[in-house]
């Protein structure tokens, strides 16, 4: 028989409509094990331990869930159990497979996040799909770690690496893997490689499910007024840069628009800043050239997802600075993506 923990925190997945609201429902989790058995020829074959530790909108999710779920899926003695599966709310999901993914980098089973676009009752919600492949998954033992099995309409169910998971697309409910490379495609009952974890050496960390709350992170845009920002609290902040993994540098329009000013103010409280996402080559714009010269520090090659989440790690596990870059730079996930 094959037992599965199966961890119910509300989201899209674990909500109804009422009077044209969404929201969570306590018993929707059960729903999707009820429609589950409805599709399955076989489900004697397994047993579902079920615990809810969280119930919410994944939209209202804040670092200390993630320290709430952790302990709860610890205390229920880990190694008893073929696979654990989590139903969680697609707007942070990014985030939590990212924090799942870092802190049991080195767990021994299967561990999947499981959402919905729709809840349940829509004809058009994928929520059982992505369940049915999050069983077969542990059914046929293909890989421990952390992972999200997704389907997005009008393709096959993919697998992705939970900490290569980028946020939803925008204006839609498609989920992709960073640089658009998922795991493992799925269909019917069958697992299909589409790319090859890397064969090489991980570094594992054995870390406390503690986030720091003092980072805060910053998104680029035309015209972005860094004074409006105050330092009071912070312990370090991140600059997400676009896609060429650039910000604006320059100081032409005014000292407050250009980020070198900001790492300058950085600096003088003895704050650091770090940018994400880059991928790390010999040649570099002459912005980014310019930012690290005043002392921004590139995390190289993850999302910017991941580097946020790592960070609040790091700075949650950690108080010497040099320890902190070496974790940063640690591949211990297969959230470096080369």
């Amino acid at each position: 028989m094959t037992k599965i923990l199966l961890v119910f925190t509300g989201g899209t997945i674990g909500s109804t409509i009422l009077n044209g609201t969404i929201n969570t429902s306590e018993k929707q989790g059960f729903k999707l094990l009820d429609l589950f058995e409805q599709i399955y020829p076989d489900t004697g074959q397994f047993h579902f331990n079920c615990i809810q530790p969280v119930q919410l909108l994944s939209e209202n999710l804040f670092p200390s869930i993630w320290e709430t779920l952790i302990k709860a899926i610890e205390a229920e003695n880990i190694a008893q159990y073929d696979g654990i599966i989590i139903t969680h709310g697609t707007d942070t999901l990014a985030y939590t497979a990212a924090a799942l993914g870092l802190y049991f980098n080195n767990i021994k089973i299967p561990l999947l996040l499981v959402s919905s676009n729709y809840p349940l009752e829509c004809s058009q919600a994928n929520g059982l799909t992505n369940f049915q492949c999050a069983v077969e998954f542990i059914r046929q033992r293909k890989q421990a770690g952390v992972f999200v099995p997704y389907k997005n309409p009008g393709f096959e169910t993919l697998v992705h690496i939970a900490t290569r998971l980028s946020s939803c697309l925008q204006l839609s409910g498609d989920f992709i893997s960073v640089q658009t490379k998922a795991f493992l495609s799925f269909k019917n009952n069958s697992f299909k490689l589409l790319n090859a974890l890397e064969p090489k050496a991980l570094t594992s960390k054995q870390l406390r499910s503690t986030f720091s709350k003092n980072i805060l992170m910053i998104k680029p845009y035309p015209g972005l007024d860094y004074s409006c920002f105050k330092l009071d609290n912070i312990d370090v902040v991140i600059q997400e840069l676009y896609h060429s993994g650039t910000a604006c540098s320059t100081k032409d329009w005014g000292e407050e628009y250009g980020l070198s000013s900001f790492v300058e103010k950085c600096n003088q409280h003895n704050i650091s800043l770090y940018m994400a996402p880059a991928i790390k080559s010999v040649d570099a714009y002459e912005s980014s050239r310019t930012l690290q010269s005043c002392g921004a520090k590139m995390i190289w090659n993850m999302s910017i997802e991941v580097a946020y989440v790592k960070l609040l790690l790091a700075y949650g596990n950690f108080s010497d600075q040099q320890v902190i870059d070496q974790f940063l730079g640690d591949d211990i996930a297969f959230e470096y993506i080369e």
